[in-house]
C-alpha cells in the first residue's frame, strides 16, 4: 500500500538484525540484511568489513526502496500483503517472492511482476487474510526445501509466523 514502505521496513529489519557472518549462510557477511554482495553492486565498489558493520537504517533505506519494495510493487499491494511479500524479497529474492505470489493467484510462476500477476493479485486481495496466510504456508515450504534449513529452521520458523501475524493484523 503506498505510504506502508516505512512500517514494512521497520519490522522486517527487526528480523534481520545486526552484522552476521555464518559461515553456512550463503549470503555471506550481512549487516540490517544487506548483504556484501549486495551493497557494493549498489554503491558500485567493493566495501571492507568495517564499512559492513557501519551501516544504519538510513543508509540502507534507499536500497531497500528501489531493489525491493519498488521491484515488488509494493506501493500497488493491500497494507498487509505488501509486507509478507517485501518480508520474503529481502530474505530470499525478489525473484522468489514474486514467484511464491504468482503461484498463490494462479498465474504463470516466472518471477516477472507484470500486469497479468498484478490483476491476479488485486483479485485474490479482496481476501487479503487467506492471500497472506497462503504466502506464507507456500514460503515456509520453499524454506523447509532448503539444504539450510536444519541450520535456520528454528529462526526462519519464528520469522514467517511472526509476518503472519503481523501482516494480518495490518489489514
Amino acid at each position: 500500500m503506498k505510504d506502508n514502505f516505512e512500517k514494512c521496513l521497520e519490522l522486517m529489519l527487526k528480523h534481520e538484525g545486526n552484522f552476521v557472518n555464518h559461515p553456512q549462510d550463503p549470503g555471506g557477511m550481512t549487516n540490517l540484511g544487506v548483504t556484501k554482495r549486495v551493497w557494493e553492486e549498489w554503491l558500485g565498489r567493493p566495501v571492507s568489513e568495517k564499512e559492513m558493520r557501519n551501516l544504519t537504517p538510513k543508509m540502507v533505506t534507499p536500497l531497500y526502496k528501489r531493489k525491493y519494495w519498488d521491484a515488488i510493487r509494493g506501493d500497488e499491494l493491500v497494507c498487509g500483503v505488501d509486507y509478507a511479500v517485501f518480508d520474503v524479497a529481502v530474505n530470499s529474492g525478489v525473484g522468489r517472492a514474486t514467484k511464491i505470489l504468482q503461484d498463490c493467484v494462479g498465474v504463470t510462476v516466472d518471477g516477472g511482476f507484470g500486469p497479468r500477476t498484478l490483476a491476479a493479485v488485486k483479485l485474490a486481495e479482496q481476501d487479503p487474510k487467506a492471500l497472506i496466510n497462503l504466502y506464507c504456508d507456500k514460503r515456509l515450504e520453499f524454506l523447509m526445501s532448503l539444504r539450510t534449513f536444519v541450520t535456520f529452521s528454528r529462526g526462519w520458523i519464528n520469522r514467517v509466523a511472526d509476518v503472519r501475524d503481523s501482516a494480518i493484523a495490518m489489514i
